[in-house]
């Protein structure tokens, strides 16, 4: 357990912006920052982070929060996992006692296998240092790829010996559980139920995940011991936490640099982003010879929009370039492609040039992707047909291309370079655009149908517009925004109490008198704890509620509390409303007549309703009217004040 204290200094440590930037890219937008949300796949920003709040909120899909709900939401962390990530980051030390059997049984599983991979990393890379066979193998293997010390220290490099039983052995001896060292895909079992090492014999490449964790594993044959073996490399099998098309190889060590250079290189393999590290380029990542999926997509794309394809100028190389050109132009990515002199990959050509001249090379050879597929399938075609299909495949990717300016450019740079009339490559290309969009298209009648059936199931077919349960939900968030806000703002400041003292009266406190009067609550029982707390805490001084509630550690008060208080608008300083006691108490009062008039009137539709069901029962039916004339009464009289004429 944490204790409290150490809580707290966590909280005061933790600076949004910068644990936020941890993971997606920022650009400062007047007081607050701006950036692609890294929740759900957007174009344009819509992700913003207040330093002053603490907060951090889309307003696309939602999301967000303070800086431990962030971590929480984004690593798939539970709070207190949460809050050591944050001590971790700002090296807060957590006292902890030791985790008993039954506590360690506990754990989740997830947490489990994060463990276990940590410490197979450590072993792994230990071995490779000061192992016997570590150091004269493995070692040896890196230094004849040229791989300096500092880069194996860097990747966490290692070496797994080749004993099969050494590490299930070694890992058993520490404690771990044999279950987790099966599901994380380290060893496998054989027919006699004995713990096999996946890797035994290779040099090791952890992977590491975006947030630090290590989720899995590479292993690659030696040298001498790849002839005639069709698989030089074994990877991690996918388990809850390690699924190869949502993770790059290399991401983390390259996040800061995509950041700041606002551009990623996209290479095949381990040793490719090790080289170009070593050649003094950063900002590179490796999707390790599996096909891109839109997942890594989305996941670079956090931190740029800028990518270019490096690859080998074989067969290879020039099909792994093709076969993500296309996706990663639909996702909006600005792509430029170089393919390196055949013979070679971004590691044996980094071995052979300088950095400098390297980067030189990339600079001045990479092209758009119009004109790597126009030299690619077009150079010295003749065959008409042929020249035809390139043309039209050039066109296809073009159409591919989200923004229409930028599309439009492509089109006319084509019409140029291939010598055809520009109106013939649009016709196309609207074309391709409207067989796909006609293709993933329902019909128009089911939709119509579907629509009307949703309107009706749910009572909104009516053109008198939302339904009054509806608008009681609305103002109950609009009542209890207004407590997290502004609670604290004293609203009286000379009020008697039961006793006859005087006393001041908070917002919170005049929101809660004036429901308990007539024995009113929210629906949302989550509102009634915050309204509770917020009265409980308004006495004292120090009581601020938007960052008490923003800050809190049930993690569902502080998500609501965090949505609450961004505004959707970010207005410039002479726009803003300046918010007094006086106007606050004139909001409030006016919803509270509103949440009034929404309970009278769900109780008589209530009351219709009994009304229709006690036929034949005389008594209860008397007094289900006087009821309903009552609430009637009080429903006109309360409509007068809020400026309407409702009469029976």
């Amino acid at each position: 357990m944490i204790d409290r204290a150490t809580v707290e200094r966590i909280k005061d440590a933790a600076n949004i912006v910068d644990v936020v930037g941890e993971f997606v890219t920022l650009r400062k937008a007047g007081a607050n920052y701006k950036g692609l949300c890294p929740f759900h796949n957007e174009r344009t920003p819509s992700f913003m982070v207040s330093p002053a709040r603490g907060t951090c909120h889309c307003f696309g899909c939602g999301k967000g929060g303070n800086a431990i709900s962030f971590i929480m939401e984004h690593e798939q962390m539970t709070y207190p996992e949460a809050l050591r990530w944050l001590a971790k980051k700002y090296h807060i030390e957590i006292q902890e006692r030791e985790l008993s059997d039954e506590e360690r049984r506990e754990q989740s599983e997830r947490e489990s296998m994060f463990i276990v991979n940590e410490w197979a990393a450590n072993y792994f890379h230990q071995t490779l240092l000061n192992n016997v066979d570590g150091r004269a193998i493995g070692m040896q293997y890196f230094r004849s790829r040229g791989i300096r010390d500092d880069i194996i220290e860097k990747f966490r490099l290692g070496y797994d010996l080749a004993d099969r039983f050494a590490f299930a052995r070694e890992a058993l001896a520490k404690g771990y559980q044999p279950e987790f060292i099966e599901k994380v895909g380290i060893c496998y079992k054989n027919d006699r139920g004995e713990l096999i090492d996946r890797y035994a014999g290779r040099v090791i490449f952890p992977w590491v995940g975006v947030s630090g964790k290590v989720v899995g594993f590479g292993g690659r044959k030696l040298d001498a011991a790849t002839k005639g073996v069709q698989q030089k490399y074994v990877n991690s099998p996918d388990s809850d936490i390690y699924h190869k098309d949502r993770e790059l190889y290399g991401l983390y060590q390259a996040k800061r640099a995509i950041a700041k250079e606002d551009r990623v290189y996209m290479v095949e393999g381990y040793t490719d982003v090790i080289a170009m590290h070593q050649a003094g380029i950063e900002n590179v990542v490796a999707n390790s010879g599996t096909a891109l999926s839109v997942h890594q997509i989305h996941i670079l794309h956090r931190f740029t929009s800028n990518i270019t394809l490096l690859y080998d100028g074989d067969a290879a190389g020039i099909h792994a370039a093709l076969r993500g050109t296309d996706m990663l132009l639909s996702e909006g990515m600005n792509l430029k492609v170089l393919l390196l002199p055949d013979g070679d990959d971004p590691d044996s050509f980094a071995r052979k040039h300088t950095a400098t001249d390297f980067r030189n090379y990339i600079e001045e050879k990479q092209t758009d992707f119009i004109q790597f597929k126009t030299d690619l399938l077009l150079k010295n075609e003749r065959d008409p047909l042929k020249r035809s299909q390139a043309i039209n495949s050039i066109v296809e990717s073009i159409s591919m291309v989200q923004n229409q300016i930028l599309r439009d450019t492509y089109l006319h740079d084509c019409s140029q370079r291939m010598g055809m009339a520009e109106q013939t490559l649009i016709n196309q290309m609207n074309k391709i655009i409207r067989d796909r969009r006609d293709g993933g298209t329902k019909s128009p009648d089911t939709n119509a149908s579907g629509a009307v059936t949703n309107a009706i199931s749910h009572g909104m077919a009516s053109a008198n517009g939302p339904s009054p349960e509806a608008h009681a939900t609305k103002i109950e968030q609009m009542l209890i925004q207004m407590v997290i806000r502004h609670g604290e703002v004293v609203l009286f400041d000379n009020v008697e109490d039961d006793e006859g003292n005087l006393c001041q009266l908070s917002l919170a406190q005049y929101v809660d008198y004036d429901l308990v009067a007539d024995q009113l609550t929210f629906q949302e029982q989550l509102y009634n704890q915050i309204l509770n707390e917020a009265v409980q805490h308004s006495g004292k001084p120090d009581f601020k509620a938007e960052p008490y509630f923003v800050n809190h550690e049930d993690i569902n008060i502080s998500r609501l509390a965090t949505d609450m208080s961004m505004d959707r608008f970010h207005l410039s300083e002479s726009q803003q409303v300046n918010d007094t006691p006086e106007t606050l108490l004139q909001r409030v009062q006016h919803l509270l007549l509103d949440f009034r008039m929404e309970f009278l009137v769900r109780r008589i539709k209530e009351l219709q309703q009994e009304i229709a069901q006690a036929a034949g029962n005389p008594e209860r039916t008397r007094h289900l009217v006087a009821e309903y004339m009552d609430k009637s009464q009080l429903r006109n009289i309360l409509a007068k004040k809020l400026g309407n004429n409702i009469l029976l």
